[in-house]
């Protein structure tokens, strides 16, 4: 028999069951049930900062860019029951935080420095983070 009647039939007696089913994905919007717990980023250096987030493995946004000797305010929301960080995009939608980062601008995926983010963050109602040049490498605390 020849692989181009084979191969066809093979096909037709595979499983489907492996298949991925799609459905509507309801996505949270608003901050009913979220603490807000805004992040004050301010910058030390003598560089530009070019701040983002990673909302999940395969997407990510600017959230903020700090000058010199100034400081930026990013919104991010906390949920307490589930422990998640979001920031709320332009339709008000939650995009849960996977991760913050600061680098300097121009090159700031080489020489970014993630800021974390905890439970006592939400509990303190803020967090403050100021990001400066230690031996040629960007430090946020």
């Amino acid at each position: 028999m020849k692989i181009r009647y084979v191969l066809p039939v093979a096909l037709a007696f595979t499983s489907f069951a492996n298949a991925v089913e799609l459905h509507h994905v309801i996505v949270r919007k608003g901050t009913d049930g979220l603490d807000m717990v805004p992040l004050t980023i301010s910058n030390a250096s003598k560089e530009g900062l070019s701040c983002n987030a990673d909302f999940a493995h395969w997407y990510s946004a600017g959230i903020a860019t700090v000058e010199p000797g100034k400081s930026a305010r990013v919104e991010l929301w906390f949920d307490a029951k589930t422990g998640t960080f979001t920031i709320l995009n332009d339709k008000r939608e939650n995009l849960p935080v996977e991760r913050l980062w600061c680098g300097l601008s121009g090159r700031a995926y080489a020489t970014r420095v993630q800021i974390t983010l905890d439970r006592n963050d939400a509990a303190k109602g803020a967090r403050a983070v100021s990001c400066g040049v230690e031996r040629d490498t960007l430090a946020c605390r």
